[in-house]
C-alpha cells in the first residue's frame, strides 16, 4: 500500500457540510487511498449554550447549516483550521470568500509541501484595480496547486443523495490531481466531471449568483418565465464575455456543456438563495443586509457582494457599460436605482 492521502475540510457551513458527508463516505469506500478521519474546520458558535464543535462531534449533525442530516462518525469538527489542516495534504477551501485571505495566512507554512488544494468558494477578489479568483490567492498564499470545484449543487439536495453533477476545473498538466479530488467526491448520486480549466469553473461559481440576482427582481415584479429566460441569456453571455475577456485559458465549452456554466446558473436562478433575496428585497422593500439576516440564518448573501467586486474591477477598467446586467444588478442594489428598470439598458 502507498502513502495514502489525509484530508482536511476547511468550512462547515451549509455546502461544506454536505461536502464533509461525500468525503466522509468516500475516504472508507477507498481505504487504499485516503485514511480514515476527515477534519472539519468549524468557526467556533454557541447553540443552546453548547459548542457547535461538540454537538457535530457528539451527535454527527451540523444543528445550524444542515439540520436533520447526519454525517459521518470519521468527520472530526475543529475549531482550529492550523490544527484541522495539520498534516494533511489534500484541502477542500468551502467558506465564506471574505475568510479565505485570513486562514490561509494562518496556514502558511503549517501545511506539507506537496500539499494539493480545491476552491469551492463563490467569488472573486477585486485589489487595486486587478481581479482574482480564489484558486490563485490560495495558490499564492500556500504555494500549492489548486483546482476548482463548481456545479448546480443545492446542498441540501446534495445531502439528501439527490442526483446531481459537478465540475472540477483542474489546472493544465495537474489532471493527478483532479482524478485524487474525483474519486473522494465522486458518487453515484453525485456525478462529477472534469474540465482543464480552474478560472472558467471558478467565474461561472461566482458571476451565476450576480445573475441570480437580476433573476430574483425579475421573480419580485411578477414579470414571468419569458423575462427571467431573457435575463438568464443574457447573463450567460456576460458571464463568458467577462471570463474570456479578463483571464488566461478560460473554455468556451465550460459555459454550455458543464454542470459548473449553464447548469448551475439555471439551478441558482430557480432555487438558490441569492434568487430568494432578491426576490423579497423587490416584495419587500428591506435591504440586503437585513435580508441575509432574516432569511439565510447565518449563511452568507454572496451575488451583491460579488456585484459589488466586478463593478469595482470594471469601473477601473472603464468597462462598466460593457456589461449592462451586472451594471444593473449592481444600481440596483447600492445605487437606488428601481428594480423595475432592470431591462431598460440590455
Amino acid at each position: 500500500m502507498g502513502q495514502r492521502h489525509r484530508v482536511a475540510i476547511i468550512g462547515s457551513g451549509n455546502w461544506g457540510s454536505a461536502i464533509a458527508r461525500i468525503a466522509g463516505q468516500n475516504v472508507k469506500r477507498y481505504p487504499d487511498t485516503f485514511e480514515e478521519k476527515v477534519g472539519m474546520y468549524v468557526y467556533q458558535e454557541k447553540i443552546d449554550g453548547r459548542n457547535l464543535t461538540e454537538i457535530i462531534n457528539e451527535e454527527h449533525e451540523n444543528v445550524k447549516y444542515l439540520p436533520g442530516i447526519k454525517l459521518p462518525e470519521n468527520v472530526v469538527a475543529n475549531a482550529s483550521a492550523s490544527e484541522t489542516a495539520k498534516g494533511a495534504d489534500l484541502l477542500v477551501f468551502v467558506l465564506p470568500h471574505q475568510f479565505i485571505q485570513g486562514v490561509c495566512t494562518e496556514l502558511k507554512g503549517k501545511v506539507p509541501s506537496n500539499v494539493r488544494a480545491i476552491s469551492m468558494i463563490k467569488g472573486v477578489e477585486v485589489k487595486d484595480g486587478d481581479i482574482r479568483i480564489f484558486a490563485d490567492v490560495i495558490e499564492h498564499i500556500l504555494g500549492c496547486k489548486c483546482s476548482a470545484l463548481s456545479g448546480a449543487n443545492i446542498a441540501n439536495e446534495v445531502a439528501e443523495d439527490k442526483f446531481s453533477e459537478t465540475t472540477i476545473g483542474y489546472r493544465a498538466g495537474d489532471v493527478e490531481s483532479a482524478e485524487l479530488f474525483h474519486k473522494l467526491f465522486d458518487t453515484p448520486q453525485f456525478r462529477v466531471g472534469m474540465i482543464e480549466d480552474v478560472a472558467g469553473v471558478s467565474l461561472c461559481g461566482a458571476l451565476k449568483n450576480v445573475v441570480a440576482i437580476a433573476a430574483g427582481f425579475c421573480d419580485g415584479l411578477g414579470w414571468g418565465d419569458n423575462a427571467k429566460a431573457a435575463i438568464m441569456r443574457i447573463g450567460l453571455m456576460e458571464m463568458k464575455r467577462f471570463s474570456e475577456e479578463f483571464f488566461d485559458g478560460v473554455k468556451a465549452e465550460t459555459f454550455t456543456e458543464t454542470s459548473a456554466g449553464v447548469a448551475d446558473l439555471i439551478t441558482t436562478c430557480f432555487g438558490g438563495r441569492n434568487r430568494r433575496c432578491a426576490e423579497a428585497f423587490v416584495k419587500t422593500g428591506k435591504p440586503f443586509a437585513v435580508l441575509e439576516k432574516e432569511l439565510l440564518k447565518g449563511q452568507k448573501l454572496q451575488g451583491t457582494e460579488t456585484a459589488r467586486e466586478v463593478h469595482a474591477f470594471l469601473k477601473a477598467r472603464g468597462k462598466v457599460d460593457d456589461y449592462p446586467l451586472f451594471r444593473a444588478v449592481y444600481s440596483i442594489a447600492y445605487d437606488g436605482v428601481k428594480p423595475q428598470d432592470l431591462t431598460n439598458k440590455l
